[in-house]
């Protein structure tokens, strides 16, 4: 009789499920629809020429800001000093392999029109591995009595380290990528996985943030207000502006400038505001705050250079430099692949087939791979502000991030406009911090909307991994001996490991949900694998969006290229059929 009356209720649930889940994909499909109506330019749209040039600068000024943020926390671990030229030439590296990397990315990677750059999660295993004893910066005085020559080798020799790291971890995401092993990997890389590996990279950097900030925390105060304010309570508000038009000439139009540029208008501003403090002697001679302090980084800096690989010396390769950045290449994976359904829905574009998700990380671990051997001193990832600057704009073509790459080398090579971008006053920086920061760990806490989070066993899972990653390398910090093995390389890689936050949150989440039974329901699985859509069709390849530019003949026609996971005609699960 239990059984009976279990089973009808069962059956019953699952009809009513099935409704629920029929009416939402219904819904889904109008939304979609709307949204594709609301579109100005697709994926595969061609806009004029003189549009792209403008859009694409949109798109570049809104990387820039992520850009130039990394930097301001690198080069102080680096020991580098604050008017040595070389910040520039680094920012200028990183805009130029920025571009190169999009490029490829766009044109033969995952085709998506994202932007591939500079990210935060490597500054976390960075700081980790250049907290080592041996890395440790000398002390000031002695770094004061070093020549030139010398002072320079102090941080080129770190550098070299952290491109060496850099570059081997990045044959990880390669493997990754271009072997298929990406839809493997989702099955253990569950949504609790993802809340504390992302948002421990914000978190993790509150003290750069806070030391950056507390140089003038009226000027950082202010940026706060003001970027919240423009991002946040103005955009909807329009102003004027010039557009020209073939046959109707130049005409005012209205647009959204607050919810475009809210950084670049809050750091243009607030710099005025430094500026004019500076003039009217409001700042002591030397306070972080004024504009002038810089000063001398521009004026040294050349007019070109063409950054190249090996451009710090040859990258040298440590056990435990490898291991620990092999966080930020793991930590980069989870966030880019999150970011494709959503990129391609906004450009009311098909979801990308696995082929060319796993081109697409494939790539990207490439494009790491050049970031490390041209010395940037980071890697690559997607960028969230350009994945943002697509939904504000409606405007989805890939010929856009295309200008948009060439916008980039030019600059890259232009070495000064790297240089200008060193000399922001430090506390307005700090307040961008504080704000940016923040939104990278609330973008990881986002993939909670997946699970239940009225499960004792998901809060569990959360609190615990998110509060021990950020306990242990505090204590790792408070006693740097701790690790006494017998070997010294053994020493130094559990050192970096047990340090690197987003390693240590995201390997007890992954473990723990894993290992603790619930439900896929419970887990978030269920949602998480309806967003991902990795399927690809069994039956012959139709012409996609996805499918390379050119040689797409030769691809067809070669049967043995339909094994490659990173093939346009690549379909998953044959090797076991």
């Amino acid at each position: 009789m239990n059984s009976s009356s279990s089973h009808v209720k069962t059956e019953a649930v699952n009809l009513i499920e099935g409704d629920i889940n029929g009416h939402s994909k219904m819904q889904q499909n109008i939304e979609e629809e709307k949204y594709e109506c609301e579109i100005t330019y697709g994926i595969d749209d061609v806009p004029p020429w003189y549009l792209c040039i403008f859009m694409a600068l949109q798109h570049y000024l809104t990387m820039i800001g992520a850009i130039v943020s990394i930097p301001f926390i690198l080069t102080p671990a680096l020991c580098m000093k604050e008017d040595d030229p070389a910040r520039g030439h680094i920012i200028s590296t990183m805009i130029f392999v920025t571009g190169l990397v999009t490029w490829f990315q766009v044109t033969f990677g995952c085709r998506l029109p994202i932007v591939q750059g500079g990210t935060i999660s490597f500054l976390v295993p960075t700081l980790a591995i250049l907290s080592l004893p041996r890395w440790q910066c000398p002390p000031q005085d002695v770094l004061d009595q070093m020549s030139p020559d010398n002072r320079t080798e102090v941080w080129q020799v770190r550098m070299r380290e952290l491109s060496g790291a850099i570059a081997v971890s990045s044959l990880v995401q390669v493997f990754i990528g271009y072997f298929g092993v990406m839809g493997i990997l989702l099955k253990f890389v569950t949504p609790l996985t993802i809340v504390p590996t992302v948002s421990l990279v914000g978190l993790s950097l509150f003290e750069q943030a806070g030391d950056a900030a507390s140089k003038q925390w009226a000027i950082s105060g202010c940026t706060i207000v003001m970027l919240t304010v423009f991002s946040q309570l103005l955009t909807e508000v329009k102003v004027p502006g010039i557009s020209y038009k073939r046959g109707e000439g130049l005409r005012i139009i209205w647009f959204n400038l607050f919810k475009l540029f809210p950084v670049l208008l809050t750091i243009g501003i607030m710099w005025g505001i430094c500026g004019i403090l500076t003039w009217q002697e409001f700042f002591p001679e030397g306070h972080p705050a004024r504009t002038d302090v810089k000063i001398k980084i521009l004026e040294d800096s050349d007019w070109f250079r063409v950054p190249y690989p090996g451009q710090w010396g040859m990258p040298t390769i440590t056990l435990s430099g490898v291991l620990g950045m092999l966080a930020g290449v793991l930590a980069c994976t989870v966030e880019s692949v999150s970011y494709y359904p959503t990129v391609a829905k906004m450009c009311a574009a098909p979801p990308p087939p696995v082929s060319a998700i796993n081109r697409g990380i494939g790539t990207e671990g490439l494009g790491t791979f050049l970031a490390g051997i041209w010395g940037s001193g980071n890697g690559t990832n997607t960028f969230g502000e350009n994945v943002g600057a697509i939904g504000v704009t409606k405007v989805g073509s890939r010929r856009v991030i295309q200008y948009a790459c060439v916008l980039m080398l030019l600059q890259g090579v232009i070495n000064k406009f790297g240089a200008f971008f060193i000399i922001i006053p430090e506390p307005v920086v700090g307040g961008i911090f504080c704000v940016m920061f923040g939104m990278i760990t609330a973008f990881g806490l986002s993939a909670l909307q997946y699970v239940e989070l009225n499960s004792s066993r998901n809060l569990y899972i959360i609190g615990f991994s998110m509060f021990f990653s950020l306990v242990l390398p505090k204590w790792m910090v408070a006693n740097p001996g701790a690790i006494q093995t017998g070997n010294e390389i053994l020493d130094s890689v559990l050192t970096v490991l047990l340090s690197t936050s987003i390693l240590v949150g995201g390997l007890i989440g992954c473990f723990l949900d894993n290992v603790i039974p619930g439900t896929p329901k419970e887990r978030g699985l269920t949602a998480w694998a309806e967003q991902m859509k990795l399927e690809t069709s069994s039956g012959e390849h139709e012409s996609s969006t996805y499918d390379f530019p050119v040689g797409m003949g030769l691809v067809k026609r070669c049967k043995w290229m339909s094994y490659l996971p990173f093939m346009p005609t690549y379909k998953s699960g044959q090797w076991c059929s």
